[in-house]
C-alpha cells in the first residue's frame, strides 16, 4: 500500500529525485514510522523505544517546520487554535488509553497537566501505552508552547519594527521637503534658507 502511494506521487512529479531531495525529513519520518510499526513492543526492546522516540521528535520537527509561516503577528490565533486542537486530541487519547480516566473531561485535564508538565498527580498514566503517549504529549506541549511564545515575540518585534519604519519615513519626508525647498530656491535664484 505504501509503495503504491509513493509510486502514485512519484509518477505525477516532473522531477521526482529533486522532490525527494527537498523532502528528506518526510522520507526519514516515513521510514521511521514503518520501522516503528514493524519493531517489537517498546517495553520489550529499548531499541524500539529509541526508534519511536526519534519518530516522535521528527514529527515535532516536521510540525514546527509546517507551522513556521504562522509565526507572525496574524498567526497567533491560528497557533492557539492548533494548541487547543492538540490538547483536545491528546485528551481523547488519554481517555482511550488510560483505564483510570473515566470521562473526557478527565482526559483533557490529564492532557493539559501533562503538556504543561505540571503533574499534579491526581491522575497519572498507569498503562505502558498511556505512559508512552504521555511522552509524546509532553513533547507536543513543549512544541506548542514554543510556537505560541515565538508568535508573541514576533508580534513585539513587528510592532517595534513598524515604529522604527514610521520614524525613518518621517525623517525621509522632512529631508525631501528640505531638498525641494532648496531646489526651488536655486531655480528662483534666491539663496536657500540656512539650516
Amino acid at each position: 500500500m505504501l509503495a503504491l502511494a509513493v509510486w502514485r506521487v512519484a509518477s505525477h512529479l516532473d522531477h521526482p529525485r529533486q522532490h525527494l531531495r527537498r523532502n528528506v525529513l518526510d522520507l526519514a519520518l516515513i521510514a521511521g514510522l514503518v520501522a516503528a510499526a514493524l519493531l517489537p513492543a517498546s517495553i520489550d526492546s529499548p531499541a524500539s523505544l529509541a526508534v519511536r522516540l526519534a519518530v516522535a521528535l521528527l514529527s515535532l520537527v516536521r510540525m514546527v517546520w509546517t507551522l513556521r509561516p504562522w509565526i507572525t503577528r496574524g498567526g497567533l490565533g491560528y497557533l492557539l487554535l492548533v494548541a487547543f486542537a492538540v490538547l483536545c486530541f491528546c485528551g481523547v487519547g488519554f481517555w482511550a488509553l488510560e483505564p483510570r480516566v473515566q470521562t473526557l473531561g478527565d482526559g483533557l485535564w490529564l492532557a493539559f497537566t501533562t503538556a504543561a508538565t505540571v503533574g499534579y498527580g491526581d491522575i497519572v498514566p498507569s498503562t505502558p501505552a498511556a505512559k508512552i503517549f504521555a511522552v509524546f504529549v509532553v513533547l507536543l506541549g513543549y512544541a506548542v508552547l514554543s510556537l505560541v511564545t515565538a508568535a508573541i515575540a514576533a508580534m513585539w518585534v513587528e510592532t517595534s519594527e513598524r515604529r522604527m519604519e514610521h520614524d525613518i519615513l518621517r525623517q525621509v519626508h522632512a529631508e525631501v521637503g528640505a531638498l525641494r525647498a532648496e531646489v526651488t530656491a536655486l531655480r528662483n535664484g534666491v539663496p536657500p534658507p540656512p539650516g
